[in-house]
């Protein structure tokens, strides 16, 4: 999808021309840099960026002065005069010499770091790039830059820390406190029930993809601890939306999930002969997200759906979503929810067999000791070296500004007209009951709704806080999914910053990912183990499901040496509404302690996901 009537950054036409040409061009854009008040363009942009300000407008006072001089009294000069000139000739010379090679420098670093020619710029070699460029849909139409400054101001910055070789320091956890945290959720509990002494049955229909449906699976082992019933193995259920027919047995080992649970809940893989057919509606047995709380507490389930269980043996939650609370839960009942996400959902080996090719291709090696791949790929870790001598850390990326994120939020994204009229036909066919709603009240304006760090955030954005945290032009991106809103155009800021960018699609064959074609749950499987081993994660919306459970993976296994990147919406929000006059420096300054501060070792605070903060004494065992 595309978006036209954006500003675009100017595109010079060659990077050869003559002096007298080069000296007018230059001339014009120092103009237009002092009456827009930018001193931050051409050269600059980094540290000692006044000093090379104040010394060009020097050397141009010093030409213009010499200039006016010489056409007022060059001409009735005296002896006097004349003998000045010759004895200064050499340095006037040279002084015509250095504004000329000032002039041709500066035209030439504009035109090299200029966005708008980093679209023409050649692709990196295939010894240090993923296999094709990334596969985002085609777009035919001009790229929404909303920050073309920051843009010009972070390729100048990459430029000059690829020349010094400076390595960011978020490679690595920035707090050591993070590896005193070990994974304990897998100790026995107490039995719940047995085939004997059940209850009833239990039988959950999960809706939404794979971050949706594993959440589900989680909080129905609690529920049916919490009840003392049987849990049949959970089905999937088939969305319009995702198109994905995907059982448990598709993505989940089955026997894994059994075994690691046998001493706490019974589950069975099926109902009971008698009660296959069974008319549950009919029964008064089938419960909806509409018969429950958002996040009930256990209360409810003791109160509404227990008499249930007990008169009619059965139980079928259906659409079964975000129907258990994380507050009011005992502990046995929360470590469980733990041991259910955390050790008990293995993903199958054919799943764990291509995500482990994946990670050894963007790396450029196999061999792995880490903790997080010991878990995510089981017994596809390779222990052979393959090209060791040069391995690749790789950062891995997910951006939530697919369609449906970017209609849904009622944000500006700088595509103009043309982006507005194509995300709310969107809204009208997908999302009529939020417009119903925003009929009866006064809407936020989009500047409002980003300012409140509401909008999610665009790839440009993704690429400026990457750069201002140090990430050289080289890193190696994996990103998460590929249907971004925009296709290749609202890419493109990211991709000129960051060539090394690619998805699954880039980095596995056709035949290789066959298996998964129409599938998405299963691709998005994938993704879920690239993200939770790469060597540091970086979120644009810390809402969202996949962005919630890897870092909470991460967190869990990742012996505190797995760090995750979440920027603040609000805050980046905050310092982008600079984006005029702000200096990299100042940029880089701010958006490092975000970023920093959203790294803290904290404790799970109240109400919060314990899949995401697993930080707790229900879940995880600290050291101190």
């Amino acid at each position: 999808m595309g978006k036209q009537g954006s500003p675009k950054s100017p595109r010079p036409t060659s990077l050869s021309f003559d002096a007298s040409s080069g000296m007018k061009e230059y001339q014009l854009r120092w103009t237009e840099m002092l009456i827009n008040g930018d001193p931050s363009r051409g050269r600059r942009g980094v540290s000692g960026a006044d000093y090379n300000w104040d010394k060009a407008i020097l050397l141009r006072g010093y030409k213009n002065d010499f200039a006016k001089y010489s056409a007022s009294k060059g001409f009735y000069a005296g002896k006097r005069h004349i003998w000045w000139l010759r004895r200064h000739v050499r340095s006037i010379i040279f002084t015509f010499v250095l504004l000329g090679f000032f002039f041709l420098l500066d035209s030439f670093m504009f035109s090299y770091f200029d966005p708008a020619f980093l679209k023409n710029a050649p692709t990196p070699s295939k010894a240090h790039a993923p296999k094709k460029e990334i596969n985002v849909a085609d777009d035919e139409h001009e790229e929404p830059v909303m920050y073309s400054r920051l843009l010009h101001m972070a390729s100048v910055s990459l430029a000059e820390r690829d020349l010094e070789q400076k390595v960011s320091i978020l490679w690595k956890e920035t707090h050591p406190e993070a590896s005193t945290w070990k994974p304990c959720a897998d100790k026995i509990l107490k039995r719940a029930g047995t085939a004997n002494n059940s209850t009833g049955f239990i039988l959950v229909s999960a809706n939404g993809g794979l971050n949706q449906q594993r959440v589900a699976v989680c909080n129905a082992v609690a529920v049916a601890s919490l009840l003392n019933a049987t849990l049949v193995i959970p089905r999937f259920l088939y969305s319009n939306v995702w198109k994905d027919p995907s059982q448990f047995s598709d993505i989940y080992q089955v026997e894994t999930f059994m075994n690691m649970l046998k001493d706490d809940i019974v589950i069975v893989k099926e109902l009971p002969p008698h009660l296959k057919s069974t008319d549950f509606e009919a029964i008064g047995s089938l419960v909806t997200d509409a018969d429950l709380s958002k996040e009930a507490t256990p209360d409810e389930y003791i109160q509404n759906i227990f008499p249930i269980l007990l008169r009619n043996g059965v139980v079928h939650f259906l659409g079964f979503g975000n129907r258990l609370g994380f507050e009011s839960l005992p502990s046995d009942l929360q470590k469980l929810r733990c041991k259910c996400n955390f050790h008990a959902l293995k993903f199958v080996p054919k799943i764990q067999e291509v995500a482990s090719l994946l990670a050894k291709r963007i790396r450029k090696h196999g061999a792995s000791t880490s903790m997080l791949d010991r878990q995510l790929l089981g017994s596809f870790i390779s222990t052979e070296q393959v090209e060791a001598a040069n391995p690749s850390k790789y950062l891995a990326l997910h951006l939530r500004f697919e369609v449906d994120m970017v209609a849904y939020s009622m944000c500006d994204f700088g595509g103009g007209e043309k982006e507005r009229t194509e995300l709310q036909a969107y809204r009208e066919e997908h999302f009529p009951l939020l417009l119903e709603r925003l009929k009866k009240i006064k809407p936020l304006s989009p500047t409002e709704l980003r300012k409140m760090g509401r909008c999610p955030l665009t790839p440009e954005e993704a690429a400026l806080v990457l750069a201002a945290l140090g990430f050289s032009r080289g890193t190696y991106i994996y990103l998460a999914g590929s249907q971004i809103f925009g296709g290749k155009s609202r890419m493109l800021p990211l991709v000129s910053l960051y060539p090394n960018l690619a998805t699954k699609e880039d980095l596995l064959s056709p035949t290789e990912l066959a298996p998964f074609r129409n599938f998405s749950s299963q691709l998005a499987a994938l993704d879920f183990i690239a993200c939770a081993v790469s060597d540091v994660f970086s979120i644009t919306d810390s809402g969202s499901q996949l962005s919630s459970l890897v870092s909470g993976y991460r967190t869990y296994y990742g012996e505190g040496h797995a760090p995750t990147l979440r920027p603040s919406k609000k805050r980046l929000a905050a310092i982008l509404q600079e984006n005029s006059t702000i200096r990299w420096h100042s940029f880089e300054k701010r958006v490092r302690k975000m970023i920093e501060e959203g790294q803290r070792v904290r404790l799970r605070r109240p109400g919060r996901s314990i899949y995401r903060q697993p930080r707790c004494k229900d879940c995880m065992c600290n050291d101190q």
